[in-house]
């Protein structure tokens, strides 16, 4: 298998925010975008394994701005991590101003996708080589959100847990 860049997973997502999407306050329904962003991340995934892909969890969603009815919204997906079976996928959430144009991130999220076959059995995905700063830090910060999860889920005993040791070292 041949590595990729997460570039070449990179996808982009645009859409408007429409009146049967929204809450009473007029603002995007917090599982509308998750769906948005669930879909935009699975074609990342599969971009790079060019497999079938299921959704194996949500690792991390920030709701940090909200919005408005009438907003044009880009959800930004990349593969920022591949394991053997297994993709992180990060998001990133922009709204455009409507007068302006300006663009300004309304939340961020993490995805983990698992390529299958057509039975459903996890199927090894290729390595990730990541080229710029932000790409090698997400890619670095990738391992130490699997181990943390390990460790949470009972998985991994802590002390193996090389990554986060060296957090404390």
């Amino acid at each position: 298998m041949t590595a990729k860049t997460p570039e070449q997973t990179k996808t982009i997502m645009t859409d408007l925010v429409l009146p049967s999407e929204t809450n009473p306050l007029n603002n995007l329904f917090g599982g509308e975008l998750l769906a948005r962003m669930d879909r935009c991340a699975s074609i990342a995934a599969r971009r790079h394994s060019r497999r079938i892909v299921v959704t194996a969890s949500v690792n991390h969603v920030a709701f940090n701005r909200s919005v408005p009815l009438g907003s044009v919204v880009t959800v930004e997906a990349k593969v920022s991590r591949a394991f053997k079976t297994s993709m992180e996928v990060f998001l990133d959430v922009w709204i455009e101003d409507r007068e302006s144009g300006q663009r300004t991130k309304a939340n961020e999220a993490i995805y983990t996708f698992v390529a299958v076959d057509e039975t459903g059995r996890p199927v090894e995905v290729p390595e990730i080589t990541p080229e710029t700063d932000l790409e090698k830090e997400r890619f670095a910060a990738a391992l130490r959100r699997k181990q943390l999860s390990l460790v949470l889920a009972g998985k991994m005993k802590p002390n193996e847990a090389t990554e986060l040791k060296a957090l404390f070292e």
